[in-house]
This record gives C-alpha cells, sequence and structure tokens, in this order.
C-alpha cells in the first residue's frame, strides 16, 4: 500500500512538471528594451497599468499592437502625445523613447475575450 502512494506522489510530480514546461517563458530583455521597462514602469505605469489587482487603469494596455504596431509611431506617440496624454519629449532623449518603444513591442497584445474597458465611463480604451 505505501509503494502505491509512493508511486502516486511520483506520477503527480510528473505530470504538475509538465504542466509548468507547457507555460509561456518570459521574454529576454535586451538592455535597450530592459531600459525601455525601467523608463515605463517610472513614467508611464502610473496610467497604462492597473493602479491595483482589479482597479481599472486610466489609459489603454498598450503593447506591441499599439500605435498600429509601428514602432516609429509609437516613437511618435512617446514624444508628442495625444490629445488624451503629454507628450515626453522634453522628458527623454531620443534613445530614452526608442528603448520605450522597443520595450512596448515585447508586450504581447491582450487577448480578444477581454477586453480592457473604463469601468466608469463604459467607452473602450484599448487604441489610441
Amino acid at each position: 500500500m505505501r509503494d502505491l502512494r509512493v508511486a502516486s506522489a511520483i506520477a503527480a510530480v510528473f505530470v504538475a512538471g509538465g504542466a509548468v514546461a507547457q507555460q509561456p517563458q518570459p521574454v529576454k530583455l535586451d538592455e535597450t528594451q530592459t531600459l525601455g521597462r525601467s523608463l515605463f514602469l517610472q513614467s508611464c505605469g502610473v496610467c497604462h497599468l492597473p493602479p491595483q489587482l482589479g482597479a481599472p487603469r486610466y489609459a489603454p494596455r498598450l503593447s506591441r499592437d499599439s500605435a498600429g504596431g509601428n514602432a516609429n509611431n509609437m516613437r511618435e506617440v512617446i514624444a508628442n502625445g495625444t490629445p488624451r496624454m503629454p507628450g515626453f519629449k522634453s522628458t527623454f532623449t531620443t534613445d530614452q523613447i526608442a528603448a520605450i518603444a522597443a520595450f512596448l513591442m515585447t508586450i504581447p497584445p491582450a487577448s480578444a475575450a477581454a477586453p480592457t474597458t473604463d469601468a466608469t465611463r463604459g467607452d473602450k480604451r484599448d487604441d489610441y
């Protein structure tokens, strides 16, 4: 009976290990993307990340599909802003703006099944 429990425990470990191995691996960031991530978290995350789990964010969720999926357009939006977002060309250098865009190009888009909306206004906030 004890052998059966040990065999069951070993089988459970192998099954769980297989499930973990099938999860997507995090993207390895290069030096530029790491700088972009740091700048994004410091300056952009205030609006583009939810303040706490389950809370609405103030601005759209950003991903590699933002600004039409074009890194040049992303740099333009970051530098010059939009009607609802300030520009950062006097805050960041051109290289820093490019680093933020490079980081954003590593973020997969949100699933189509779970669009982000502004809970208080009810309008879709996921596109520029």
